[in-house]
């Protein structure tokens, strides 16, 4: 879907400034924020999650830190899925203590073999690409009303296959329970005047898109 979530290529939102030294979690609660996302009971899948943090308003999207927006979608999850009611969460935040009705799923034993793991969503499947290296392609006009990983600024412009990276899931069905509908991703390289006009700075980047994204030119 188109949000606020999706500002690469945007004006208006400043310099990106790097922190020196930047530590992983600026506080303690940015770490249970992490493994509570992790700790998940296997009803959704990384791009539902995604989705759940995209889906939500600009102003609420653009005011919470990158952990805060991690937990915001987290509760709309558990929400959605009945594994607790909105009431019982609300009054959590009131203080109120709730006994725990299921064993955890991710005991401290079992932290760093989780993060060791990770998510990828590559698939070991025979799947026909539909380009190949230095082909021209154009990423497909459109305007998702679902999750999707096709940025706004790319959308209509023509660029260069530069490599395949072989067959993933497709986050657009994946996100909305329809399936993997795996396919291949290709590394498209984009001149910047091609995505900014003759006023940009030149060089290119370089965008991971799926054959559902692209169209031959």
């Amino acid at each position: 879907m188109n949000g606020a979530h999706d500002m690469g290529g945007a004006h208006g939102f400043g310099p990106v400034v790097q922190e020196e030294n930047e530590p992983i979690f600026h506080a303690e609660w940015e770490k249970l924020a992490l493994a509570l996302n992790l700790a998940g009971p296997g009803k959704w899948n990384i791009d539902m999650s995604r989705f759940a943090r995209e889906n939500t308003p600009p102003g609420d999207y653009l005011s919470r830190s990158y952990y805060e927006m991690w937990l915001y979608g987290l509760e709309k999850l558990i929400v959605e899925h009945d594994l607790v009611t909105a009431d019982e969460l609300e009054a959590a935040r009131r203080g109120e203590t709730f006994e725990p009705v299921a064993e955890p799923r991710l005991t401290a034993d079992r932290v760093e073999p989780a993060m060791r793991r990770g998510g990828s969503t590559r698939v070991d499947e025979d799947v026909a690409p539909l380009f190949t290296p230095g082909q021209q392609v154009r990423a497909r006009v459109d305007t998702p009303q679902g999750h999707t990983r096709c940025p706004q600024y790319v959308r209509g412009r023509v660029g260069v296959i530069d490599r395949d990276h072989g067959v993933f899931v497709y986050p657009d069905t994946h996100a909305h329970g329809l399936g993997p509908k795996p396919q291949h991703v290709y590394a498209v390289r984009f001149e910047a005047e091609e995505l900014w006009g003759p006023q940009s700075e030149g060089g290119a980047v370089y965008v991971d898109l799926w054959d559902d994204y692209l169209e031959a030119v």
